[in-house]
């Protein structure tokens, strides 16, 4: 059950996913959350090592996809189209039906597309639920939906029984 909201691989941030790494191993998309991953809460400022990230990526040729369960299409629009990259809103994640909108508006496919996002319950559940890789980033900020702040005391429950299990799995003698 855990394994559903286990990512495959972690990040500070976004700046900090090696845009070569993703190239070399097969990457073609990327479906991205937006707030707390690239841009603050209901912000539409986009960091220039977010920019600048965005801009590697381009040159590699890798597409990327904004998959945000923000409700305002401008506000997510207006981030998209700053970075030059299509965009979903209202996805309603972790539901299947958004990320497979995005392989489709991305043309790839279960082995070359990766979700990055900041949230447990949402981006990573979402992502590992088609079998897609996943990258959890920390939140760029800490002003968030209030629903997204209860999200995260149930997050950090679910991380401490995860290393729970984790650390029992590897001192069990079966282990050894």
């Amino acid at each position: 059950m855990f394994e559903l909201f286990t990512p495959t691989f972690q990040a500070q941030s976004l700046d900090d996913i090696s845009v070569e790494r993703l190239a070399e191993s097969g990457i073609h998309g990327l479906i991205i959350d937006l707030d707390n991953t690239m841009t603050p809460w209901n912000d539409l400022e986009v960091g220039p090592k977010v920019v600048e990230w965005f801009e590697k990526l381009h040159a590699t040729g890798i597409k990327a996809c904004v998959v945000s369960n923000n409700k305002k299409k401008q506000r997510v629009a207006v981030v998209a189209e700053r970075l030059g990259i299509p965009f979903i809103f209202r996805a309603t994640k972790p539901r299947r039906r958004a990320f497979r909108a995005g392989m489709k508006i991305l043309g790839t496919g279960q082995k070359d597309t990766v979700v990055i996002g900041d949230q447990l319950f949402t981006d990573i559940m979402g992502g590992n639920r088609l079998g897609l890789s996943t990258i959890l980033v920390l939140p760029i900020s800490d002003r968030e939906f209030i629903g997204t702040r209860l999200m995260r005391m149930a997050e950090r429950v679910l991380i401490w029984f995860i290393k729970r299990l984790t650390t029992a799995k590897l001192h069990s003698p079966k282990a050894r």
